[in-house]
C-alpha cells in the first residue's frame, strides 16, 4: 500500500510514461472534483448494466486505502453510486470510486470529500436485482483491471498499474520527475526544448523549414 500511495503521489501522466505509455483508462473516465490525486490498491466489481447490488456486496471486502473500480457488462449511463455508498465507503477507509457508468449526489460526494472518477453523472436511478462478482478481472476503458493492481488517479484521468510491475513503476517514476526538475530549469533558463531534446536534426530530416 506504500508503494501505491507513492505512485499516487508521481501523478498520472509521470505513472503512464514511466510505464511505457500503458494503463490509461482513457478520457471519458474523469473527475466529478478538483486537485485530488490519489493511488490505491483496486477492489473490482463486474455488474450488470442499470443494478448497484454487487457495489454493495463488494462494500464488505473494502480495506482501508482501497479504490473501488465498477465496470459494467454492457454501457450503463445510471446513476450507480451515490452519498449512502459513500458513507459506507468511508467508514471502511476506501480512498475513492472508479466507474465506467454514472455517479448521482455529485455535490453532497465533494461535500464528504469522498473522491469519485466516472463516465457519467446522472440522477437515473438503478435496481438492486442481478449477480456480478467482486474482485475479478474487468475491463475500464479498455484497460484490464485485476484485484490488487494499483489505481492512481488525478484531475488527468486514471492510470492502472499491474500490481506486479508497481515497485518498478514508482522507481522510474521516480527518476522520471528527477530529469524533469532538471529539464525544467534549463527551460527557466531560457535553453530551447528544439536543443534540449535534440530536436534539430529531426525537424531537418522532416524537411521542416524556418521562415522568416
Amino acid at each position: 500500500r506504500r508503494t501505491a500511495e507513492a505512485l499516487g503521489e508521481l501523478g498520472c501522466a509521470t505513472v503512464h510514461e514511466a510505464i511505457g505509455r500503458r494503463g490509461f483508462a482513457g478520457p471519458g473516465i474523469r473527475p466529478i472534483q478538483q486537485g485530488v490525486r490519489l493511488a490505491g490498491p483496486a477492489v473490482t466489481v463486474s455488474s450488470h448494466p442499470g443494478d448497484n447490488l454487487m457495489i454493495h456486496a463488494a462494500v464488505e471486502v473494502c480495506e482501508e486505502g482501497d479504490v473501488l473500480v465498477v465496470a459494467h457488462t454492457a454501457p450503463s449511463t445510471h446513476g450507480v453510486f451515490g452519498e449512502l455508498l459513500a458513507t459506507s465507503l468511508l467508514a471502511r477507509g476506501v480512498r475513492a470510486l472508479v466507474t465506467d457508468a454514472g455517479v448521482r449526489d455529485t455535490a453532497e460526494l465533494r461535500r464528504m470529500g469522498f473522491a469519485v472518477w466516472s463516465q457519467y453523472v446522472s440522477c437515473q436511478g438503478t435496481v438492486k436485482a442481478s449477480a456480478g462478482s467482486v474482485n475479478v478481472p474487468v475491463v475500464l476503458g479498455g484497460v484490464t483491471v485485476s484485484p490488487g493492481d494499483v489505481v492512481c488517479a488525478d484531475d488527468d484521468g486514471v492510470v492502472v498499474v499491474g500490481r506486479e510491475e508497481a515497485a518498478g513503476a514508482l522507481e522510474r517514476g521516480r527518476e522520471r520527475v528527477s530529469r524533469e526538475d532538471g529539464t525544467r530549469a534549463r527551460l527557466a533558463a531560457g535553453e530551447l526544448g528544439v536543443d534540449i531534446y535534440g530536436l534539430r536534426a529531426t525537424l531537418e530530416t522532416l524537411g521542416v523549414e524556418y521562415v522568416e
